[in-house]
């Protein structure tokens, strides 16, 4: 995977959701555009603070999150 650089993540920005560049932001918002259609500068536009590197980034973020795969952990108890 790409170094990702541009998505922050803080428990006080956006409840700690994944953002660009620590704005409020979100990489989910970034990808609902495109899914709903809207193009690079369509959304530039709404968000002129944006890069198109921004962009770009969210999407990579978005596609290596959704490659991972969630591993099951035994259940371990512990007596004190």
């Amino acid at each position: 995977m790409q170094n990702i650089t541009r998505i922050t993540r803080n428990p006080e920005v956006m409840g700690g959701k994944p953002c660009i560049r620590g704005m409020r932001v979100t990489v989910g918002t970034i990808i609902g555009l495109m899914a709903s259609g809207h193009s690079n500068s369509d959304i530039l536009k709404a968000y002129p603070y944006l890069e198109e590197a921004d962009i770009y980034e969210a999407l990579a973020y978005a596609a290596w999150r959704v490659e991972e795969i969630e591993v099951p952990t035994k259940n371990f108890h512990f007596e004190f």
